[in-house]
């Protein structure tokens, strides 16, 4: 029979990869996630100044 060998196991070449790829977007995410805070910070305030007018004005 002209079957074809099965390839070798990668279980440890996925979870290696996986971790090589996350260390090369680190700077990436990280400017992501203070974008993320930016907006979430000006939403607040926003929000609070909302609530400021709804009271006081």
């Amino acid at each position: 029979m002209n079957a074809l060998p099965h390839p070798p196991a990668t279980h440890r070449s996925f979870p290696v990869r996986l971790l090589r790829w996350l260390k090369s977007r680190r700077h990436a995410a990280a400017g992501h996630m203070l974008r993320g805070a930016c907006y979430g910070i000006g939403t607040g305030i926003a929000g609070l100044l909302v609530l400021w007018v709804q009271k006081f004005v």
